[in-house]
């Protein structure tokens, strides 16, 4: 056997091997798998205007709000998380749209915050839900942002506790390489206004972001998309640095189109922004939060509690006031 022939032959043998290493989690590009995003049809505005066909909001909530692609957030309310996942992956997969998933459960969640706390009851029935997230997606093209705030969340937490933080997130995305290997997972990086790109990029770092497809920012937010931008090229900048890659990330414009007026707790005159799409200055821009979905018992929000759906201050945020 000749030299060549012989270094052609070892080559294709130690494929297997190779590929069993790489991690799946970047084996395809799910975008290009699906002929768009897919629309949630039970998404909180969707039930809403079909339920309320005579207030004279409706029409608008439906065509501004409800008929963009948005992200659905998956957490302790959403039952057995693996059918609940599995469910919803599964009925994008069938009109050939590209589902946003959002992983929201991590255990002490919102733990400095407090208007979103909850989660898994410990790190191992964390492990234990991520996993069976994982599991539901399966092989199907999916987008997931991972746990947002979660490494913006730290002003209160112990070394310990933030230690056991980085591993759950570092675990999840374990599995999500293992089970789910056409979805692309971006780690939440918090926003502009947070913290400075040196420490996130750190934080994103020690999390397992290098076995993720990149990050994700201003989730719940109303930072511009151009200061979003900046922000994570800045990121970038110090993650190449320091650990030399870089990672895509993608920003969330459901609510930034009049930007920020540094309240973050349903802030009035805040307007939507760029529907979701490929490109606009990170890899997408898209719709994680809902628009007229409340931040908490605060702002135009008083009286209500986190999630719950707005009519009023969604269609304040239609026009901007």
């Amino acid at each position: 056997m000749g030299r060549r022939l012989r270094t052609l032959v070892a080559a294709f043998l130690a494929l297997p091997l190779a590929f069993a290493v790489a991690p799946s989690a970047h084996a395809a590009d799910p975008t290009t798998m699906t002929s768009g995003f897919y629309v949630d049809p039970d998404s909180s505005a969707k039930r809403w205007a079909a339920a309320n066909p005579g207030d004279g909001r409706a029409a608008a909530i439906n065509s501004s709000i409800a008929n963009t692609p948005m992200a659905r957030w998956f957490g302790s309310w959403s039952g057995t998380i693996g059918t609940a996942t599995g469910a919803y992956v599964g009925a994008a997969d069938s009109r050939d749209k590209l589902p946003l998933l959002v992983a929201y459960n991590i255990y002490n969640r919102d733990y400095c915050g407090g208007h979103s706390a909850g989660g898994a009851t410990s790190p191992s029935a964390y492990a234990s839900w991520i996993a069976q997230f994982a599991g539901g997606i399966a092989n199907r093209p999916a987008v997931v942002v991972l746990e947002p705030d979660s490494l913006g969340d730290y002003g209160c937490m112990t070394q310990a506790q933030i230690d056991e933080r980085e591993a759950m997130l570092t675990g999840a995305l374990s599995e999500f390489g293992r089970q789910a290997p056409n979805t692309w997972v971006y780690l939440d990086a918090g926003n502009p206004g947070w913290t400075d790109a040196a420490t996130m990029a750190r934080r994103l770092h020690e999390a397992g972001l290098r076995q993720a497809h990149g990050f994700s920012l201003n989730v719940s937010n109303y930072f511009t998309t151009a200061q979003n931008t900046a922000f994570g090229n800045a990121v970038n900048s110090q993650l190449s640095a320091r650990y030399g890659y870089t990672k895509p990330f993608v920003v969330d414009t459901s609510r930034n189109g009049n930007g920020s007026n540094g309240q973050w707790c349903n802030p009035s005159g805040r307007r939507i922004g760029t529907p979701t799409r490929l490109g606009g200055g990170a890899e997408m821009l898209l719709w994680i939060k809902t628009p007229g979905e409340s931040d908490g018992n605060c702002g135009v929000g008083a009286g209500s509690s986190a999630g719950q759906f707005l009519p009023e201050a969604a269609y304040k945020m239609i026009y901007g006031y």
